[in-house]
């Protein structure tokens, strides 16, 4: 399949990447198309939220945490890692700077503490060696639907089955909120399936927000069944593409989305769709959920 496709501004130059569905942008356009629109093709700025900014800390920690010896993985030195952690990821982001006043960064950092003790209790991470870290996943479904997106940690059994792991800051959903988690999971599911051969033996998603776990066992006639799903919404994603017809989805959500000035149910209108049936879709990589 083709997909008409976008040259943003800021990839003026670049190479052009056609776009792929990962977790985050395959929700928002569930959630709503226009929503997709301007996070993933016109690419509009969005103002990093604390919540936000504290993940990718506590993230950055726990991934530089299994960069230590076995030995050294303990509380004490996780703590020492979120200074510098901090440091790091004001380098990446300078705007982060912004969000957190000299007051507050204290605070701020033990919020970062307290998420990352949570951990230790879910988990012994001087018990196994992770496989990967931080890793990038992309494959292309028969049909030709591209999926990528990157897990936060995969590990390898002694029998060789992979179990991936996914960290969350927030806390776990309600029962009647648990789409949008299942969907993630299934989502990488798939993409390891179709990359490796063999679904993967367990995802696991860690809230450390409140200490739980939400655990699948992936089963590969369910993983084709969803893989339809999935080449269906890129379908839709397509067609939508060609004509530029992105229409919003009024939901309790809208509370939520920083886009609503742009939004015609809230009055406002959205800027001129960037592209034609026969341009090509620029998109740079997610960062991680």
């Amino acid at each position: 399949m083709s997909v008409p496709a976008i040259t943003t501004p800021d990839s003026a130059g670049a190479t052009p990447r056609r776009l792929a569905l990962s977790p985050s942008r395959a929700m928002d356009f569930k959630q709503c198309p226009l929503k997709y629109r301007l996070r993933a093709i016109d690419r509009i700025p969005e103002a990093p939220s604390r919540v936000a900014v504290r993940g990718t800390l506590v993230h950055a920690v726990l991934e530089a945490l299994f960069g230590l010896p076995a030995f050294e993985r303990d509380l004490a030195h996780a703590g020492d890692l979120i200074a510098p952690a901090w440091t790091r990821l004001l380098e990446s982001r300078p705007e982060a700077v912004d969000l957190i006043a000299e007051d507050e960064l204290a605070g701020f950092l033990a919020e970062a503490y307290n998420l990352v003790e949570v951990y230790f209790r879910l988990e012994d991470p001087t018990a196994f060696e992770p496989q990967s870290l931080e890793a990038f996943v992309e494959t292309e479904l028969p049909d030709g639907t591209p999926l990528r997106g990157f897990v936060d940690r995969i590990d390898t059994s002694s029998d060789g089955s992979l179990h991936v792991i996914d960290y969350k800051t927030g806390r776990s959903p309600s029962p009647e909120r648990e789409t949008r988690a299942l969907f993630q999971l299934k989502f990488y599911a798939l993409v390891l399936m179709r990359t490796l051969g063999a679904a993967p033996a367990e995802l696991r998603l860690m809230y450390l927000a409140d200490e739980q776990v939400l655990s699948y066992e992936p089963d590969a006639e369910e993983l084709l069944r969803f893989e339809r799903i999935v080449s269906a919404l890129w379908l839709a994603i397509e067609s939508a593409a060609k004509t530029g017809d992105f229409p919003p989805s009024k939901s309790w959500l809208c509370q939520y989305c920083e886009f609503k000035p742009l939004c015609p149910e809230f009055g406002g209108t959205p800027p001129p769709y960037p592209a034609t049936a026969e341009d090509t879709i620029t998109l740079a990589t997610e960062t991680a959920d």
